[in-house]
């Protein structure tokens, strides 16, 4: 199978690794980078320049790619709408020149689901995100998924927020210690392991899914219990709730991840590494 990955940050060259010690893939890994191509050769049989702008080189990318994985990050001065939007829709454009592509998965997020009071949500949910990052990142769902058809399988994994190897979760959360946080942190913190994520990605291709998947764990804690968890552990001190001041998190629901789990995808970490 040929495999690019348009945009190897952070998951993709993650993922890259995985496929080259697999040696199932020949590897094609994009950065818009020029900095970061001779550590891309490392894990790719080759690593390219490309913006999301540039349609005429997306549409050389991808000539012979069986499967295309969009995994892209806002970076510098780029808007959400020149990042993610308009990298779709040339994305869709560059695909209809070439028959090769089978399927892409997109790594979206979790947040576009917006507020829901901390209630359950899953695939079938209308989501309602209340940020402008979250209704542009809907609305890149919505070009990608429209083009779908018999030839092109298009799957959405809406991960939760992103840990990992130097994006550990005392990292991410000791700099709220001994701070008090607004609110009373009883939103539902919904976060995935950086291997379940390049796992589901492997998943996703081998079995050709199409559709909506949300890539969360099991844990089904609040945002206090792992802040909380994380000073425990860590013997940090201890932080203070402002219930008088209004939380700031434009997202509030516990995801699902029972579609997945239905689909056959085990999780590697179900439960938070603290």
């Amino acid at each position: 199978m040929n495999f690019i990955i348009i945009g190897c940050g952070y998951v993709g060259y993650a993922l890259a690794e995985h496929l080259q010690q697999k040696k199932t893939c020949v590897v094609t890994a994009t950065t818009t980078t020029p900095q970061k191509i001779s550590k891309l050769q490392k894990v790719a049989q080759q690593a390219l320049v490309l913006k999301g702008e540039d349609v005429e080189g997306l549409k050389s990318a991808l000539q012979n790619q069986d499967t295309v994985l969009l995994s892209i990050a806002r970076i510098g001065s780029s808007t959400y709408q020149e990042t993610y939007l308009q990298t779709a829709k040339n994305l869709v454009r560059a695909v209809k020149d070439n028959p090769t592509v089978k399927q892409i998965i997109y790594t979206s997020s979790s947040s576009v689901y917006g507020n829901f009071g901390g209630n359950i949500v899953d695939e079938e949910t209308q989501i309602q995100p209340t940020s402008e990052s979250g209704k542009t990142l809907r609305e890149t769902e919505q070009i990608l998924l429209s083009a779908s058809n018999k030839e092109l399988s298009i799957c959405v994994l809406r991960l939760a927020g992103i840990y990992g190897p130097n994006r550990e979760i005392r990292k991410i959360y000791s700099r709220f210690a001994g701070k008090t946080l607004p609110g009373g942190g009883k939103e539902p913190a919904n976060w995935i392991h950086l291997d379940d994520i390049v796992g589901a990605i492997d998943f996703a291709s081998r079995r050709r899914l199409a559709g909506i998947y949300n890539v969360v764990d099991d844990a089904n804690l609040t945002r206090r219990e792992v802040i909380e968890k994380v000073c425990a552990e860590h013997n940090l001190e201890k932080i203070k709730w402002d219930s008088s001041l209004e939380s700031s998190r434009s997202s509030n629901a516990r995801v699902s991840n029972q579609k997945l789990k239905a689909a056959g995808y085990k999780l590697i970490h179900p439960q938070i590494i603290f």
